[in-house]
């Protein structure tokens, strides 16, 4: 894999201050919350700068110390902040209890009329930032948020499409923001679906935002068909115990008519939030670093199964810690 170090990444979307109780503890019961910052696509961002990337992240920031925190907190993951806008009052929250034994994860959302939400289309200057741009990265969490999010995406993938600049789309969907808009998904979804030239999710992101099922290894194929995209990556996450979960994917590269399956990767989690960002941002490394999308799969899945043995949102495994796992599992 080459080094890649010329090529920049664009991201947009949402950045969140995430608190959680220490260790076990249950969400509003513990005396402490820890917080870290996070959300799906400046995971992406801070992960490909660890894997020698140059990420450029777009949001809308509040005024004030939450927002500056924000900002610090991309800049020392070595993130590119200039297209970030300021404006609105408020930066988005989310709680997450980690689980335990029987219980399962439980995430609590407080992001209603946050700086992003509020977002226009016109505050972001697209042919300016993605001028130069080796490709651009969203996911389906920024339309869920409302029609100013939506549009700004949809802008912002037609100026990528316009300028020639590859699009992945990771569906990533969060029925609790979809059924608080009250859009129907797949209305909103399928139009960007068939913008992408890679588009990235589980069966159950896929069914919920694109109305799309399909047994066995079928399912790439005909979502490559209908939407006209280049590669298809459909991630699965087997839960085998409170702390035991087995990352895997498949991949269907349209050209060829190959299809890709990954290794199975079985992880003690300490954190299971971001990897499935992770392994978006793998994905993207390696085929900007001109691996084969076989080859790329299993760093992708690598990359996803990593960022679950770290706390916190962000991802930090370099390209050496992510080749190192793929040559453990072969």
């Amino acid at each position: 894999m080459s080094s890649g170090t010329a090529a920049r990444v664009v991201t947009f979307g949402e950045m969140l201050l995430r608190l959680s109780p220490p260790g076990e503890e249950r969400l509003f019961e513990s005396p402490e919350l820890r917080t870290f910052f996070g959300g799906a696509e400046a995971n992406v961002a801070v992960a490909l700068t660890h894997l020698g990337f140059v990420a450029d992240y777009v949001t809308r920031l509040p005024e004030g110390s939450l927002g500056d925190a924000a900002l610090d907190a991309l800049r020392r993951e070595g993130v590119r902040t200039d297209s970030i806008v300021r404006g609105g009052n408020r930066l988005g929250l989310y709680f997450v209890e980690p689980g335990a034994d029987l219980r399962t994860m439980r995430v609590v959302y407080d992001r209603a009329g946050s700086a992003f939400a509020q977002i226009t289309p016109g505050e972001i200057d697209w042919t300016r930032v993605l001028a130069d741009a080796s490709w651009f990265h969203a996911t389906g969490i920024t339309p869920a948020l409302g029609d100013g999010p939506a549009a700004a995406l949809s802008r912002a993938i037609a100026a990528a499409r316009s300028a020639r600049v590859p699009v992945s789309l990771d569906l990533n969907y969060r029925e609790a923001l979809w059924r608080n808009r009250g859009a129907d998904p797949r209305g909103v979804m399928e139009p960007l679906a068939r913008q992408a030239d890679v588009l990235i999710g589980n069966r159950d992101a896929v069914r919920a935002s694109l109305g799309v099922e399909s047994e066995g290894d079928t399912l790439g194929p005909r979502l490559a068909e209908r939407y006209g995209c280049r590669i298809v990556v459909v991630t699965q996450r087997d839960i085998l115990g409170p702390r035991e979960h087995a990352w895997s994917a498949t991949l269907y590269d349209a050209a060829t008519r190959a299809i890709a399956r990954s290794r199975r990767h079985v992880v003690q989690v300490v954190d299971r939030v971001g990897g499935g960002d992770s392994c978006a941002a793998g994905l993207i490394a390696a085929l900007l670093g001109g691996q084969a999308p076989a080859e790329a799969l299993e760093f992708a899945v690598a990359a996803g199964a990593l960022k679950l043995t770290v706390a916190g949102d962000f991802g930090r495994a370099t390209r050496e810690d992510v080749e190192q796992r793929v040559r453990q599992c072969t």
